[in-house]
């Protein structure tokens, strides 16, 4: 059997303080999170955070333990102390509908602001008033997708370490630095410092992402600003941008969902700097 071979109890304390994971302000005071399913353990176990396992603890049916017997083997691996539950218990731990019969407990991974900075990246997704959970992991998930070098939260999104949020990410979560709370005057201030041009998308953008592209100034580092949901930017973030960027809609739909468009502009952008002339040789990564 590839981990412990009595099922913990439903009583258990160490249930009760997963179960408590779910909520906020529990993670904030223990600075612990829950990652649901084989691909954001698998990556979990992979992880780390100046030299220590992000994965601290499993939670895993025997079903899962024995289909998905390598993960486990990673989590021990990776120190977590894995528990055998029954299919209750993972019910009531999880935050999904249908478990798959894995959560794990996960350290906070949030990078400071100041080390992206440091590092000088090209690309950054900034998500600024970006409220739903499962946006705001679908984007992280794009730009990890598109090779961006960060993603910022500002203290006005949703919190990263939601479990909708995590489960959106697919994994990506645990791929590249994302920093936390950041204001987002000092987030873009910062990055301009960085060197970094900032583009605000925004379907009322007085900028078409097309001219941009044909213009070839989309070449050099760049943040995306991306805004709320159903209302955008506000006016006095986009007046922070070097530019407001709208996407082109050249058929008849009426606009398009916030993870869509970031996909567009972030793919925008990395092709453009993996382009003769631009800040990324066409062979890097």
């Amino acid at each position: 059997m590839p981990a412990d071979p009595e099922l913990i109890s439903p009583r258990s304390p160490r249930v009760a303080a997963a179960r408590r994971l779910a909520r906020r302000n529990f993670r904030g005071k223990e600075r612990l999170f829950l990652a649901e399913g084989p691909q954001a353990v698998r990556e979990a176990a992979a992880h780390r955070v100046d030299g220590a396992a992000t994965l601290v603890e499993l939670f895993a049916t025997v079903e899962a333990a024995e289909r998905y017997a390598d993960i486990v083997g990673d989590a021990r691996a990776a120190g977590a102390r894995v528990h055998l539950a029954d299919e209750e218990v993972i019910a009531d731990i999880s935050t999904t509908v249908t478990p798959q019969g894995l959560v794990g407990i996960c350290r906070f991974l949030d990078t400071p602001f100041e080390e992206i900075l440091a590092a000088r990246p090209k690309l950054v997704a900034v998500l600024a008033h970006v409220r739903d959970p499962g946006n705001a992991g679908t984007v992280l998930r794009c730009a990890d997708a598109a090779g961006a070098e960060a993603v910022v939260l500002t203290d006005a999104s949703v919190d990263l370490y939601n479990p909708k949020a995590v489960r959106a990410s697919v994994g990506s979560l645990f791929h590249l630095p994302v920093a936390v709370g950041v204001p987002v005057e000092a987030a873009v201030q910062g990055l301009k410092g960085a060197g970094v041009r900032i583009l605000a998308a925004d379907g009322a953008g007085e900028d078409d992402l097309d001219d941009e592209l044909d213009k070839g100034t989309m070449g050099g580092p760049t943040a995306w600003v991306f805004g709320n949901e159903a209302w955008g930017l506000p006016e006095e973030t986009r007046a922070l941008a070097d530019a407001v960027v709208r996407v082109p809609i050249h058929g008849k739909a009426e606009s398009l969902n916030l993870a869509t468009a970031a996909a567009v502009c972030l793919y925008a952008s990395a092709r453009a700097q993996r382009a003769s002339g631009g800040c990324r040789s066409v062979t890097d990564s």
